[in-house]
């Protein structure tokens, strides 16, 4: 029995090479001394699985993107290497700034009072790991006190939801899965995402005010990079959901202990930092690419509350 699987996805500057790339993984493989299959297509010239045997998968991971690296320069492709068993999640935990929406809320807000590039700096050595991710956070929102709270509406109105967010979340969510927004982001952010895109559960930060006005404070305790990796926990105990069933995603330093604790945790277009850790990532492709690595196929795809 083949017990693993490569999927290989073709974000759309890659669809002209994935044929050759699927056909190249396969004889890789083959080479290394596994017992492979060929190609099956979840969707033409776009994703696909190749299940495989007998070689350990960071070693299958490692020199099959190596190989691609070396023979389709420039090829946007992205490959998930896992155990071929229980690929379908049950619970899915996602991460909402630069995952779920392509923005980070707080560098919106500072555009409000001119400081977005000192504050998207310190945003971005935080996602690094190159700073502690809650006085980082307590730093930048003290930039806010005295804004007035409605301007945390107005910047609501910027988000952008991630490409191919909305079908993600719908064809999860009917196909039977839990899905939750984990973020150390605000909730008034990220319950408005959690309403568009009907997820089941929003764990979040909350930013305080008094007045209408902001304090420049967080609500204690602040939710950190073990905090996420305990919600996913919690949420697995209480729906009775083995962690071999779990998913995680993020792109940032905080995101890591939930990605290693999940039965599949990936890196979705992640900071050099997590890219480098992370046993499975997404470089390329849109969210669409977390289901192929599920094995949905196309035609399994539902569509989202929203156009995307």
């Amino acid at each position: 029995m083949l017990d693993s699987v490569l999927t290989l996805i073709a974000a759309t500057d890659g669809e002209t090479m994935i044929e050759a790339a699927a056909l190249a993984a396969h004889d890789a493989l083959a080479g290394l001394g596994a017992r492979v299959d060929q190609p099956d297509w979840l969707a033409p010239r776009k994703a696909c699985d190749i299940l495989f045997s007998d070689i350990a998968r960071y070693r299958a991971g490692a020199r099959t993107r190596k190989l691609i690296a070396k023979r389709f320069p420039g090829a946007k492709l992205d490959l998930v290497v896992q155990e071929a068993a229980d690929r379908r999640k049950r619970l899915v935990v996602a991460d909402l700034e630069s995952t779920l929406i392509e923005n980070e809320m707080l560098d919106e807000l500072a555009d409000f009072i001119g400081v977005r590039d000192k504050v998207a700096e310190i945003t971005r050595q935080a996602m690094n790991g190159e700073i502690d991710f809650a006085r980082a956070l307590k730093t930048r929102v003290a930039l806010f006190r005295d804004l007035p709270e409605t301007t945390l509406g107005e910047a609501a109105t910027r988000i952008r939801l991630m490409p191919g967010a909305s079908i993600f979340v719908a064809t999860l969510r009917a196909h039977g899965a839990h899905v939750a927004l984990v973020t150390g982001g605000f909730g008034v952010f990220a319950r408005h995402v959690g309403t568009l895109l009907r997820f089941d559960a929003v764990i979040s930060n909350e930013i305080l005010a008094e007045g209408g006005r902001l304090t420049g404070r967080v609500r204690e305790p602040i939710l950190t990079r073990e905090g996420k990796r305990t919600a996913l926990i919690s949420l697995a105990g209480e729906r009775g959901v083995p962690l071999r069933l779990t998913l995680a995603i993020g792109d940032g330093a905080n995101d890591l202990p939930m990605l290693e604790a999940a039965g599949l945790g990936v890196a979705f277009r992640a900071k050099p930092a997590v890219a480098e850790r992370a046993r499975n990532r997404v470089d390329y492709c849109d969210l669409t690419a977390i289901l192929y690595a599920q094995g949905y196929r196309a035609s399994e795809f539902a569509a989202g509350p929203l156009p995307n």
